[in-house]
């Protein structure tokens, strides 16, 4: 796979996809998404990848859009480039690998919009947030899709509307992110977070991840109904019943991956 805009790393069962195009702010081309799309899509078959881990080089995580590819364009070209970044945060989603971003400084408008579609995130003290398409007459509507189901309405439409900077901790007391660590300790608390994860069965967590997004939007009881579905069939599953017995056994599990 031909990688300009990102580089790949995997140690263990856990794959680093940083977007490396610093002395831009990391912003998100029409070409980067294209191969951070290619990579995830790619990463979902492999199955050595137990976690993915989403890094960026340099000062900014990741400043939005690439505006330089936002003036003069065609409707069918502001489309293409809306309807691939929306693909690219679906496709995050989809992944049955969780996704972890590892937030080491300023994620605005499309940068915040990757954050709040990652399953978690570990963020720098020296992280900020914002969605400051209002103040350039660009509103952050599709940035505002993730961050209103994870940080909630009111909360959502305040950083909408002003555009203000949102610290790393008043981002975590908000829910846009997992914790918050010395900028030091970054790497290693996300690695931490991530080898935790990746102890589980891959096959439990990709089923966990998955029924988690189906029933978030339903109501209680279609989310039982549909809840009980997937724990009957994760329970018929060889490695729930290598897992139990384990327990039982008082012995360490043989994950299968089935």
């Amino acid at each position: 796979m031909n990688q300009e805009m990102i580089h790949t790393q995997q140690v263990g069962a856990v794959l680093t996809i940083t977007l490396a195009r610093s002395e831009r702010r990391n912003a998100l081309s029409l070409q980067m998404m294209r191969e951070l799309i290619a990579c995830l899509e790619t990463t979902a078959a492999t199955k050595e990848v137990q976690v993915v881990i989403l890094a960026a080089e340099g000062k900014v995580f990741s400043s939005g859009h690439d505006l330089s590819e936002m003036t003069g364009r065609s409707e069918a070209e502001y489309r293409e480039i809306f309807e691939t970044c929306s693909a690219m945060m679906e496709t995050l989603q989809r992944l049955p690998q969780p996704v972890i971003a590892q937030v080491q400084g300023l994620a605005t408008a499309a940068g915040c919009q990757l954050v709040a579609a990652c399953d978690l995130a570990v963020a720098s003290d020296l992280a900020a947030f914002a969605t400051p398409g209002v103040k350039i007459g660009l509103f952050c509507t599709t940035p505002m899709v993730p961050l209103t189901r994870a940080i909630g309405r009111k909360r959502a439409l305040e950083m909408l509307l002003t555009g203000r900077l949102v610290s790393a901790n008043e981002a975590a007391e908000w829910g846009l992110v997992n914790r918050v660590v010395p900028a030091a300790q970054l790497n290693e608390a996300t690695q931490e977070l991530a080898v935790q994860i990746a102890a589980a069965s891959s096959y439990t967590v990709g089923l966990g991840k998955n029924a988690f997004y189906r029933q978030i939007d339903l109501d209680q009881h279609h989310a039982y109904e549909y809840a009980s579905g997937v724990m009957t069939e994760n329970a018929l599953a060889g490695d729930a019943q290598e897992g139990i017995s384990a327990f039982l056994q008082k012995r360490p599990p043989k994950w299968t991956g089935r």
